[in-house]
């Protein structure tokens, strides 16, 4: 979570950190150092040592490199949320954040290696271009790539660049290769994943992360819904880390009447801010059920707190993440980027749920402490301690001190898992096995998820080719006993990506929504 800022501030930050004030510093011109000077400030001695390891160390280094390391880890020793972009990773996390970045529109899998399109994005460049679903490209720009060790990084690097700006592929199609010039174009990055019907009152939306489209993108899908008959939603946040602010608050507006507190915000150098609802909600009619998880974090908190506080809807899963700070972007000179630490965010009854940091606890570990102390398993009463207890407008008691506690427990589901089922995930054999059926069956076969979800079965004789392949192709041995105790999760992840495969996301999530246990949970709970 975030609020950019378009003007330069890095002279503030010379005296915030010896390894900033040296970034900063080098800038102006190069200065010989003096090892042995004793009165020299921290930027300066810092300056210093980088200059002698430059001049006497027994192999090169790379200074940048160590430049920003020591930013990092300067910003890190502040809070876990503080953190150094260089230019290229702040352009990475940017996309995420735009909702959009420069390329061509299509998603790909190296399979066989070989680039193979699984997706093409209507009315993107690709789609102009007459790219398919199914193409293997084996070209750019008239370099051969195909029977090469690509990677992903390697495939965004060749397809991703400037709108406007153009690149030639060579595609392989039904035996012929033709080639097809593609103007690159903005391609947005959806957040939402899927917005569906469950039943003829209850809709379902999936939201995967806070970007600056994603109001947008909320509004329209659940003004979709509510045109098919949406009374009650399951607004599912569970995994969402996280993002911009003002997405989180406009989508908050949407369920409450105008006037009511959805978040504020202080911090020892920023003054109290406030954020109301005004008269723009679309959603103050339908009833709302939220779900969250241990990895629901930050914006996702901050929309859960604002529905809890106000006593607008009810909130169902695990205990959320606990990321009660609020970071602000400050771009440097050279295009990199501070991301600070600036205030903490307080829900509307005066609750932080920022878990706790610092020295001697393990921040980044807290979800396999939940997992060992059972929390994940049933609800954990150390989380509720009478100096962090609130109460809502309607007398309902909540708690801050780390995270956002849920108002109906519902536990782990980790039934089926298996060390097979993993190995068989993190081979990747589901989806090259998937982009194969799909190519073979026609995607075209179904009229949609739907009729697919309501049609289509794996049958035994398909699972046991998918076994044989994973084994043959990805050397994901047969455990005899992992998998009669995984076979009924390893059927509806074949589904769900062979779904996936033709209609992305959107198809995956539908399918797995007849198996998914949390959102069963939420149906019985409306439906009472």
């Amino acid at each position: 979570m975030s609020n950019k800022i378009s003007y330069i501030l890095a002279p503030i930050f010379l005296a915030l950190s010896l390894a900033i004030g040296v970034f900063l510093g080098r800038g102006l011109g190069p200065q010989k150092a003096n090892y042995h000077s004793e009165n020299i400030n921290a930027g300066s001695k810092f300056d210093a040592i980088m200059q002698l390891i430059q001049d006497r160390y027994v192999d090169t280094i790379n200074r940048q490199k160590f430049v920003d390391k020591s930013i990092n880890d300067f910003l890190h020793e502040l809070d876990p949320h503080s953190n150094y972009f260089s230019p290229k990773d702040l352009a990475e996390m940017m996309e995420g954040i735009d909702g959009k970045f420069g390329g061509v529109g299509v998603r790909f899998l190296i399979h066989n290696d070989t680039l193979s399109v699984t997706n093409v994005i209507k009315d993107s460049p690709s789609f102009r271009s007459g790219i398919l679903a199914g193409d293997r490209i084996i070209a750019v720009d008239g370099k051969f790539i195909s029977g090469k060790k690509l990677t992903n990084e390697q495939v965004m690097e060749m397809l991703k660049g400037d709108p406007g700006t153009s690149v030639t592929v060579s595609i392989l199609r039904k035996g012929e290769i033709t080639k097809r010039k593609i103007v690159r174009g903005v391609i947005p990055i959806e957040s939402i994943s899927c917005a569906t019907m469950l039943n003829n009152t209850i809709g379902y939306v999936r939201l995967e992360q806070f970007s600056q489209t994603s109001s947008e993108e909320f509004h329209n899908a659940t003004m979709k819904l509510k045109q098919q008959g949406m009374k009650k939603l399951i607004f599912d946040l569970r995994d969402n880390g996280g993002g911009v602010l003002s997405s989180a608050i406009e989508i908050v507006d949407e369920f409450l009447p105008q006037g009511k507190l959805i978040v504020y915000t202080k911090g020892a150098h920023q003054p109290k801010k406030t954020y109301i609802s005004t008269d723009r909600g679309n959603l103050e009619d339908v009833e709302l059920l939220l779900l969250i998880n241990s990895n629901s974090a930050s914006a996702s908190e901050i929309v859960a707190g604002a529905i809890q506080d106000n006593d607008r809807g009810t909130i169902m899963g695990r205990r959320s993440f606990g990321k009660g700070l609020v970071q602000e972007d400050i771009p440097l000179r050279d295009g990199s980027n501070v991301r600070l630490t600036i205030a903490r965010y307080y829900t509307p009854t005066g609750r932080c749920i920022q878990k706790p940091y610092g020295e001697g606890i393990d921040y980044q570990e807290d979800f396999m402490n939940r997992y060992q102390n059972g929390e994940l398993y049933h609800v954990d009463s150390t989380a509720f301690v009478d100096s962090l207890k609130f109460k809502t407008p309607k007398g309902k008691i909540v708690y801050g001190g780390g995270g956002i506690m849920p108002d109906l427990f519902i536990p782990f589901d980790s039934s089926g898992s298996s060390y097979y089922l993993t190995e068989l995930r993190y081979s990747m054999s589901f989806s090259h096995f998937a982009f194969d059926f799909a190519n073979k069956v026609g995607r075209t076969k179904w009229k949609n998820e739907q009729d697919y979800r309501k049609s289509f079965q794996v049958s035994s004789q398909l699972l046991n080719d998918f076994i044989s392949y994973s084994a043959t192709k990805y050397k994901v041995k047969k455990n005899e006993g992992e998998f009669l105790q995984s076979k009924a999760l390893i059927t509806e992840f074949l589904k769900a990506e062979i779904a996936r495969q033709i209609w992305v996301e959107q198809g995956y999530l539908t399918v797995m929504l007849d198996f998914d246990k949390d959102v069963k949970a939420a149906v019985n709970y409306l439906q009472k």
